[in-house]
Order: C-alpha cells, then sequence, then structure tokens
C-alpha cells in the first residue's frame, strides 16, 4: 500500500526481497519447531531434490536471515510486502494466503528503536483512515529471567491441567510460555503468573523506556500483561494494535516485538532486533468505506472516436507529471465511459471534445458534481490544487 511505502522511505527504511519459498529449518529454528505456525500451520514439503522447503509463514525469520548471509554488517533498516501462507482455518480477516507490509530495525538494542517500529505501524493505520488504535504492549523478558518464571507457570499449568486442551498439556513440558498464546485455554490461563512481574532489572528498565517513549509521541497504549505472541524468537517488549473498527476472532491489526535471539538461533552472531508487521487483508476490512476506493485521480473520456488518440495523448503526459489517469480503450460512449469512470472510483473526469481545438478541456468533479473549463495543460495543476 502507498501509505506504507511513504512512511518506510520517511523513516529510512530500504526494500527487502525475500523468496516464498525458504528452508524448512529456517522456521523451525527461529519461528519455534512446537510453535502452532510450524507444528499445524506451514505448508512444507521436499523439493525435486529432495530438500525440505517452506512456503513463508512471516517474513521476519527471512529477513534476519539475509542479513546474515549479506555479511551482518552494522544496523540495517528494511521494509518488506508481500503474501505469506499459513493452513489455518478461514474467516474473516484470516487466509490461508495473507498479505503482510512489516519493517525490521536489525543492529540497535535501544528501547528508541522499538518506539520507532511501534509508531510506524501506528501511524499507518492512522494514513489510512483508521483513528481508533491502541497498541497493546507487554515485555516477556529476556531468557534469564524466564528460567524462574517458566518454573512457576509449568507448576500453575500442571495443577489445572485436567482443564487444558491437549496441545497446552503437551507445550506445557516443552515450551509453558505458549499455552499462554492459547485461545482455546484462555479461561485457564486468566489467572497465570504474567511474565510482567517477574522481570530482571534491565528488560524492566527497557519496557519503562518503550512505555516513556509512546507517552512522548502521544500514541495511545496500554499493558496486555498475557500478551506473549505466538513464536519462540521474541524477547523483551512484544506488541499488537486493536481498533473498535475491526472485530474478528483473531482482532489484531499487526503486531511485533524485539527479537534479540533470533540471530544466534539462526547460527549468527548475536545481533539485536525488533520489528512490526502489519496484516493488510484485516487493515482494508477496518478501513472507512470512503478510504477503500480506487486511488485514480482522473478519468479522461474522448467525447467521440475523432478525439480518442488525444485523449491518449492527455493521459500519456498526465502520467507523465505524475497524476494517476486512465481512459477506455474500447470505443465506448461518452455514457459508457462515465460509469467507467465511476467503476474505477475516479475522483474527476476530463472530456477531450471540441474545446481541444482551443487548447481547454472539460473537467468534473465527481464528488461535488463541479464542471469548469480549464487549459489542457494545467490538468495536472487543477487535479493538485482540488
Amino acid at each position: 500500500m502507498r501509505a506504507f511505502d511513504d512512511l518506510a522511505e520517511r523513516f529510512g527504511y530500504g526494500l527487502v526481497i525475500t523468496p516464498l519459498f525458504e528452508s524448512t529449518e529456517l522456521f523451525s529454528r527461529g519461528v519455534g519447531a512446537d510453535t502452532e505456525v510450524v507444528e499445524k500451520q506451514m505448508y512444507t514439503f521436499d523439493d525435486k531434490g529432495g530438500r525440505a522447503v517452506a512456503l513463508r509463514p512471516e517474513a521476519t525469520a527471512s529477513v534476519v536471515r539475509a542479513y546474515l548471509q549479506a555479511g551482518a554488517q552494522g544496523v540495517f533498516k528494511g521494509a518488506y510486502s508481500g503474501p505469506m501462507f499459513r493452513y489455518e482455518q478461514p474467516q474473516a480477516g484470516r487466509r490461508r494466503q495473507f498479505h503482510q507490509v512489516g519493517v525490521e530495525y536489525i543492529g540497535e538494542p535501544s528501547a528508541d528503536a522499538d518506539v520507532e517500529v511501534i509508531e510506524i505501524g501506528f501511524r499507518l493505520l492512522e494514513a489510512v483512515g483508521i483513528t481508533d488504535a491502541t497498541v497493546l504492549l507487554n515485555s516477556i523478558g529476556d531468557p534469564e529471567d524466564r528460567v524462574a518464571y517458566r518454573d512457576l507457570l509449568t507448576d500453575f499449568l500442571t495443577e489445572r491441567s485436567d482443564r487444558l486442551s491437549p496441545d497446552a498439556r503437551r507445550r506445557m513440558v516443552t515450551n509453558p510460555l505458549r499455552v499462554l498464546d492459547s485461545k482455546a485455554d484462555a479461561a485457564v490461563v486468566a489467572e497465570a503468573p504474567v511474565p510482567a512481574d517477574h522481570l530482571g532489572p534491565a528488560a524492566a528498565e527497557h519496557i519503562a523506556a518503550v512505555r516513556s517513549g509512546l507517552d512522548a509521541i502521544g500514541i495511545p497504549h496500554r499493558e496486555e500483561p498475557r500478551l506473549v505472541r505466538g513464536l519462540d524468537y521474541y524477547n523483551r517488549t512484544v506488541f499488537e494494535y486493536q481498533s473498535a473498527s475491526y472485530q474478528a476472532a483473531q482482532a489484531a491489526l499487526g503486531g511485533g516485538g524485539r527479537y534479540d535471539p533470533l540471530a544466534g538461533m539462526l547460527g549468527g552472531a548475536e545481533t539485536p532486533g525488533v520489528g512490526v508487521a502489519m496484516g493488510v487483508d484485516r487493515i482494508v476490512l477496518a478501513m472507512p468505506a470512503a478510504e477503500a476506493r480506487s486511488s485514480l485521480d482522473l478519468f479522461v473520456v474522448a467525447a467521440d472516436t475523432a478525439h480518442r488518440a488525444t485523449a491518449l495523448g492527455l493521459v500519456r503526459a498526465l502520467r507523465t507529471a505524475g497524476v494517476s489517469a486512465d481512459l477506455d480503450l474500447g470505443g465506448k460512449s461518452v455514457k459508457a465511459q462515465f460509469r467507467a469512470a465511476d467503476r474505477r472510483g475516479a475522483s474527476a473526469v476530463a472530456v477531450v471534445g471540441e474545446e481541444w481545438a482551443s487548447g481547454r478541456v472539460t473537467v468534473k468533479d465527481l464528488k461535488s458534481g463541479a464542471e469548469s473549463s480549464v487549459e489542457a495543460r494545467e490538468v495536472a495543476a487543477w487535479i493538485r490544487r482540488r
């Protein structure tokens, strides 16, 4: 989406393109072999060379893999956009192929980096008209903080194992934090101890700095002590965006967090990182209806076949000037061309007819209905003034 491209450029993030297919091991090592994503949702198969490959279920592990393979030099800020794939039950805002945009800030341990990527996601929602978004925020601490907490949580879950789902009973042995993320066990874990109560001094200072940074730039947020996200590579900050504009079983419009352990999990040197991924499909469902129209600035209508070539020339000139413009190439009637402009969601129409002999065209604002005659060379300026 254009709003994301503009934000990424203004915040200094360059384009990253990673493959749709990756080694299955990349995700089992990075995302976590016992996560629901890897166990149940990932599309995996052996290729013709007998190698286990997977359609990417998320982008962060791929970007960090690319960073490590490129030499892992210093701070890297990358932005991505593309389809992801997970085998799950289709429902509103949840598809087996879905589109995400996101950024990764690699090599910077400061809490200010967390604030920056959280801001990018929030500003994206603002830019597309979602004005009631709130950031849900938590810290799951550092790996060393979780040693005692893991034992405490395991004891809590063991005492209630008869009330847990089969998946939760298995995961409470291998990775009990994953149970906190289980929707099927929400009633049981509602009273479980939370990671935020068991942070070490460094992690506690870090999340306090994140909260302070968000306050300073006016981004609304609230603590969500049982938020852990569903992937193993996270540490410290985790967050999600929610809005009353979007109500579904999977309510987050996007989210992310800090993943300092990930580079090491993939065989590289320990490298701090933090990122955000935004669900384009869900954002579109949450956007105000007025924002969901096409971004076409102008539809050019030829008054008759004699002016078709002239209309085509005007469209080319407007595109060169940076205006999004189009026309019908099928020789339809004027009425049919206006219907086509409406279907395309054009904000205005320019009619090329007899006025062209004097260097002018008739322009019409399709929202207000106002018409005027402007010089052909001023059409681009007229569009920008509206």
